[in-house]
């Protein structure tokens, strides 16, 4: 299997996938090299909005309400901004990362950030801007993994689609994904792929 050629896609999780941090996920992959791969699940909201779990210096002021996404188990406390728009933010003094990247730029149309710069300016907008999510954590996979799994018919692979990212509900999100490719979730019951 080609992995470099899979992200970004949608990984939608299949119900033999055991690990409850992943049942009806809809996982958008970013990087998937021989090293491994990263994404960021895109269906799972936070009870806290955004702005209550950042913590910036100083405070934000007058915060939107925009919804936490859980974005997987791996490092909680980092964030994440995914938006369909290149950020614009103005190169100042720490803005930009050692490499001068601001954010990178996923394929699809999504551009991934986790500038404080860009957070700041992302949770203090009114209104909260269109197409842009804010998650926490990530998913990741070790060398092979990945494809170890997708072997194991643990995940479908599905084209990205915008409005499921950023429009439809997080709590019909992976029903729809299945739907567009032609799979009735009520149907699906587990099995195991043949190692």
């Amino acid at each position: 299997m080609d992995s470099v050629a899979l992200a970004p896609c949608f990984l939608l999780s299949m119900p033999q996938l055991a690990d409850p941090n992943f049942a009806k996920s809809v996982i958008l992959l970013c990087e998937h090299s021989a090293e491994g791969a990263f994404g960021l699940v895109i269906n799972r909201v936070s009870e806290l909005t955004a702005a209550e779990a950042v913590q910036l210096s100083p405070e934000l002021e007058a915060p939107n309400d925009l919804p936490l996404l859980i974005g997987g188990p791996v490092e909680p406390q980092r964030g994440w901004i995914l938006t369909s728009r290149a950020p614009d933010v103005p190169d100042i003094e720490g803005a930009r990362r050692p490499d001068g990247v601001l954010s990178k730029e996923i394929g699809a149309g999504l551009h991934l950030s986790a500038s404080p710069l860009l957070l700041r300016r992302v949770l203090q907008a009114h209104p909260a801007p269109r197409r842009t999510v804010v998650l926490a954590g990530y998913a990741g996979w070790g060398p092979g993994q990945l494809d170890a799994e997708l072997a194991e018919s643990a995940w479908l692979i599905s084209p990205v689609e915008l409005d499921l990212i950023f429009e439809i509900p997080s709590a019909v999100c992976w029903e729809m994904a299945m739907k567009r490719l032609g799979v009735e979730p009520s149907q699906l019951r587990p099995s195991y792929g043949v190692h």
